[in-house]
C-alpha cells in the first residue's frame, strides 16, 4: 500500500529522508519517496525478486500459446532445427517484429519480439544463455537496470534488424549479446581482463556460430551487443549507484509496453484474420 508518513531510503544515495521530501536533502533527487509510492515499487522490483526467472518463464508461456494458436504448424517438420516450430500466423498474432508489422509501424514489436521463439531448440538455447547470464548482470547493474539492459539490448538489436533486411524475426538472443556486452564494459572498466578475455570469447563464438547456422538474424545479434555495450556505459554499476526510482519505473514501463503490444498484436492480426 502507498506510504503517506514516515521514512525510506532514497534509492540514489542510500540516506534516510522523509516519505513526502519534495528533494533528497543530500542528493538532490527529484521525489525520492515518489508521493508515496516508492516503497511499493521497491518491494516490487527489488533484489529480492528475480526478474530473470519472470524473463524464462515469459518465455516458455509464450512460446506454449504460439504453439497452441497454430497446432498445425507442429507437424511441418523442416529439420532437426526445426523441431516444434510456432507457424508465422501465431509468431504475428503475439507480436513478431520484422516484415509487415514493421511495415505498418508496430514499433512496440521491437519489445514483444524478444519473447517468442522459433523452435524447441531455439527457446532451449537461449533460456540457457539468460539462465546463465542473467545473475552476473543484476548482480552488477542491479535488478532493474539488468531488465532495462535486456530489454533496451534486444529492441536496437531488432531496430538494426529491421532497418537493414526488414526480415520477420524474433528471439532473446539480440537481449543475450547485450547481456554480453554490458558485462564487457564492467569487466573493462574494473580492469578485469581476465573477466573480458573470457566475455569476448563467448562473444566471438556466439557470433561465428550465428553466420554457420541457417536462419539466424546476424544483424540482430550486433545491434543487440552495440546496444547493451552503450547502456552499460550510460546507467553505471550498483557499487557506484543505487537504482533510481525512475530506473525501477522504466522496468515497469518496458513490461506494460511489452503486455500492451502483446494485446495489440493479437487484438490486430485475429481482427484482420476474421475480416478476410
Amino acid at each position: 500500500m502507498r506510504q503517506t508518513q514516515g521514512s525510506l531510503v532514497c534509492s540514489h544515495c542510500g540516506k534516510l529522508v522523509g516519505i513526502n521530501e519534495p528533494t533528497c536533502p543530500f542528493c538532490d533527487a527529484w521525489r525520492p519517496g515518489l508521493y508515496g509510492w516508492a516503497p511499493v515499487l521497491q518491494r516490487l522490483v527489488g533484489h529480492n525478486l528475480d526478474l530473470f526467472s519472470l524473463i524464462v518463464a515469459s518465455c516458455v508461456t509464450l512460446y506454449a500459446i504460439a504453439l497452441l494458436l497454430q497446432p498445425e504448424a507442429i507437424t511441418q517438420l523442416r529439420g532437426m532445427l526445426s523441431i516444434l516450430s510456432p507457424g508465422g500466423r501465431a509468431l504475428y498474432q503475439l507480436g513478431m517484429t520484422g516484415g509487415l508489422a514493421w511495415q505498418l509501424g508496430w514499433w512496440w514489436t521491437l519489445f514483444t519480439a524478444i519473447y517468442l521463439h522459433g523452435s524447441l531448440l531455439h527457446i532451449v538455447f537461449n533460456v540457457m544463455w539468460i539462465r546463465n547470464l542473467g545473475p552476473a548482470v543484476t548482480e552488477v547493474f542491479g535488478p532493474a537496470r539488468a531488465f532495462v539492459l535486456f530489454n533496451l539490448g534486444g529492441a536496437f538489436g531488432f531496430l538494426v534488424s529491421n532497418v537493414m533486411t526488414n526480415t520477420p524475426t524474433i528471439g532473446a538472443s539480440g537481449s543475450i549479446f547485450g547481456l554480453l556486452g554490458a558485462l564487457i564494459v564492467y569487466g573493462r572498466r574494473r580492469g578485469s581482463s581476465m573477466m573480458s578475455q573470457q566475455l569476448w570469447q563467448w562473444a566471438i563464438v556466439l557470433f561465428v556460430f550465428g553466420f554457420l547456422m541457417p536462419g539466424i538474424n546476424n544483424w540482430a545479434h550486433a545491434g543487440g551487443f552495440a546496444g547493451g555495450w552503450g547502456c552499460a556505459y550510460l546507467m553505471g554499476f550498483i557499487d557506484e549507484q543505487r537504482e533510481s526510482t525512475a530506473m525501477v519505473l522504466l522496468a515497469l514501463a518496458f513490461i506494460a509496453v511489452t503486455l500492451i503490444g502483446i494485446i495489440l498484436s493479437f487484438t490486430k492480426v485475429t481482427g484482420s484474420l476474421l475480416a478476410g
